[in-house]
């Protein structure tokens, strides 16, 4: 299956970044390079774009898609989470900029097989990594009914997640959950059908859930801001695409915290705790998609851009 990307907030992503010819650029989450294309395109010889994927179709794909560009580019297949970690191994000190499209991809999601869609049947995977050892059958068939309900509550944001848990639980007692038809079945069964009209598709709050677990995405998410906002030269951007309230939610509370970190006490005179500013917040709110963009791509539609500038160096 051809890995096809229409990235979200191009303009807006592109604009935010600010690119320097010769600077240095990280593409965290690379997917079909949409986003990649754009940026290096504007770079020099002297300037570097890295990008970085935990799929490999996707470093695959990206890596044709940037082959005019690869006297400039770097395609390194890991996570996010070890950005700096991978700079130093590439012997670079710091970036201008960088962009993270967090969640699943229009490719992982279109392509059945990877077992993230509840319209297709196939086994049940949801892996961004396959090299990762847990997957969504792992999670569906011996996670305890707590902990089904909890990741279902508070990922996937149902307000019928106690009764999916139970359903789930019940079901693979008799035989293990194998394909996602199968688990879509089982949690719309767990929905009254007065609750299922005009809500769209009954799985779809449960599948956002157990992809969630599988990838560890808001944990990485949370373990990652800060020390990529520390590896952004002086005057950097760091830009994140977000597509759900959990997601948003994070950015803004790192990216706040970042530009405020004083904890002492509001009465106060003076700040006593030592914590100083990394930068400022570009975006007061999110940046969402044109209505022309959402006429193209209907993906857009739950996109929120947030950017985070590191302060500039001291004159």
């Amino acid at each position: 299956m051809t890995f096809e990307h229409t990235p979200v907030l191009l303009n807006e992503v592109i604009e935010n970044l600010q690119i320097r010819p010769n600077g240095i650029y990280v593409d965290g989450t690379l997917g079909g390079a949409g986003h990649s294309f754009e940026i290096v395109r504007r770079l020099s010889l002297d300037g570097r774009l890295v990008g970085i994927d935990r799929d490999e179709h996707a470093v695959e794909a990206a890596a044709e898609r940037l082959k005019p560009f690869m006297d400039r580019v770097t395609i390194v297949r890991g996570n996010y989470l070890n950005t700096t970690d991978i700079l130093k191994g590439l012997g670079i000190g710091g970036m201008d900029g960088m962009l993270l499209d967090i969640g699943v991809s229009s490719h992982q999601f279109d392509d059945a097989e990877r077992g993230f869609s509840y319209r297709e049947d196939a086994p049940l995977d949801m892996r961004m990594d396959q090299r990762d050892a847990l997957t969504a059958a792992d999670v569906v068939n011996d996670y305890p009914e707590t902990e089904l309900f909890r990741i279902i509550r508070d990922y996937g944001e149902d307000q019928f997640a106690k009764n999916i848990a139970k359903h789930i639980v019940k079901y693979r007692q008799q035989k293990p959950i194998g394909t996602t038809l199968e688990l879509a079945e089982i949690i719309k069964g767990a929905i009254p059908a007065k609750m299922r009209e005009g809500k769209g598709h009954p799985a779809k709050k449960t599948f956002q859930a157990i992809r969630i677990e599988v990838n560890h995405e808001l944990d990485i998410l949370r373990e990652s801001i800060d020390s990529l906002i520390d590896y952004l030269n002086p005057g950097g951007r760091l830009c994140i695409i977000t597509f759900h309230s959990l997601e948003d939610r994070i950015v803004k509370s790192a990216f706040r915290t970042a530009e405020d970190p004083c904890i002492c006490p509001k009465d106060f005179p003076v700040c006593v705790c030592g914590r100083k500013p990394k930068g400022r917040v570009v975006t007061r709110k999110p940046v969402t998609a044109t209505a022309e963009e959402l006429e193209r791509n209907n993906r857009a539609h739950s996109a929120k851009l947030r950017v985070f500038e590191k302060s500039p160096a001291a004159e």
